[in-house]
């Protein structure tokens, strides 16, 4: 099947799934422990339906929508996903191009194998840097620092890790990164040929073994690379006070991610933050979290339209993306998506799925007779407030 042949996001997802190794593809498509909270994001997305209007012209309609003062042709974007160089080569910055393409945001994550200036160098439109921080201020404004002056357009602070999440996949594949070759991964290797010769291969002869750059630091005039250790380090004991500092520092945009309550929407918005992200980091830290849709409506009145409410978390479909919007998100994320695409086609596959997801979001928005985003709401849903 060719990328062209690939008529939704599910039909990306079975293209990726063969083309990946086991220690890749399940990194990317498990969540934690038993993927119960993976499993109801989907369930609880499903389970909403819609009243669609009849007899509505619809002929002008638009996805156009301006978020923190910015207009973008679509209102969704990408999220951050760690170790995407999985996926294919400089994955960053394929997505990130991508994003500029389709003119919607992308979000960088901390656990990026492409630096965040070479991704700000060699991608344009609206790039922002998703920060994972732990109690070691010093280490959390050298990135932040980095971020600033690479052009950065808003800080994405997750807060939903105060431990490492309990992945025993990764433990059973022998997943490590900075990445370590065993016996296991040499023969899943051999069995995936294109993946060995055109990601894995090609990232080892051009950048050395996959690690996150963006955690990198110099030491006596060279480069040290390090794993994320430093970054979990205390990560425990983070609290508002955090945020409150990372305002003091940071001059443009801040926003929390990881928001499954009313209280914490309620405590971002008082402590400074300019946006909250609805997120249970799709299923892949607290199992037996909420899904991040059945949280969204509550958080949604809980800050009245004082901050930007922003959703992620299971999307599949255009579908969901108006369920979000519907329900009072004023922007909506998805990062396995586009991952799914750039396993496939790298970066014509992540713009790929952008179009399919476009296309998707264009046609319910006709079918259930509405014509611009901002005129979405809950009397489009069926039983809103019971999710």
């Amino acid at each position: 099947m060719s990328l062209s042949a690939a008529h939704n996001i599910h039909d990306l997802r079975r293209l990726a799934q063969r083309r990946l190794p086991k220690v890749a593809w399940d990194y990317l498509e498990r969540g934690a422990e038993d993927d119960i909270t993976m499993t109801a994001n989907r369930v609880a997305l499903e389970r909403i339906l819609f009243r669609p209007r009849t007899l509505v012209d619809v002929s002008a309609r638009s996805l156009r929508h301006t978020l923190f003062g910015k207009t973008y042709t679509a209102p969704f974007g990408i999220a951050p996903t760690g170790a995407a160089g999985l996926y294919c080569h400089d994955a960053d910055v394929a997505l990130a191009r991508a994003a500029a393409t389709a003119g919607v945001p992308f979000v960088l994550s901390t656990a990026s194998f492409v630096a965040m200036e070479r991704v700000a160098q060699q991608a344009a439109g609206s790039k922002w840097f998703q920060l994972y921080m732990s109690k070691d201020r010093d280490a959390a404004e050298r990135l932040v620092k980095r971020a600033l002056a690479a052009g950065f357009e808003a800080l994405v602070v997750t807060t939903d890790v105060p431990v490492g999440a309990n992945r025993e996949y990764n433990l059973r594949n022998g997943f490590t990164i900075p990445f370590r070759i065993n016996a296991r991964n040499v023969v899943d290797g051999l069995l995936h040929p294109r993946w060995l010769t055109q990601v894995f291969l090609r990232t080892l002869l051009t950048d050395g073994v996959p690690r996150f750059r963006n955690v990198d630091s110099e030491e006596g005039g060279r480069i040290v690379s390090k794993d994320l250790s430093a970054f979990r380090a205390r990560r425990d004991a983070l609290d508002w006070s955090d945020i409150v500092w990372l305002r003091k520092i940071w001059p443009h945009k801040l926003l929390v991610k990881g928001i499954l309550v009313a209280e914490d929407a309620r405590l971002a918005l008082a402590h400074g933050a300019d946006g909250v992200v609805v997120s249970n980091h799709g299923g892949r830290q607290l199992d037996g979290a909420r899904a991040a849709i059945d949280a969204l409506p509550e958080i949604v009145d809980a800050v009245g339209g004082k901050i930007a409410v922003l959703f992620d978390s299971g999307v599949r479909r255009g579908a969901d993306i108006v369920k979000a919007l519907a329900l009072g998100a004023d922007f909506v994320f998805f990062g396995r998506a586009t991952l799914y695409g750039a396993s496939v086609g790298g970066e014509a596959g992540v713009v790929r799925a952008l179009e399919l997801l476009r296309s998707e979001t264009d046609r319910v928005m006709a079918l259930i007779g509405c014509t611009c985003v901002t005129d979405l709401g809950r009397q489009f849903l069926e039983r809103p407030d019971s999710v």
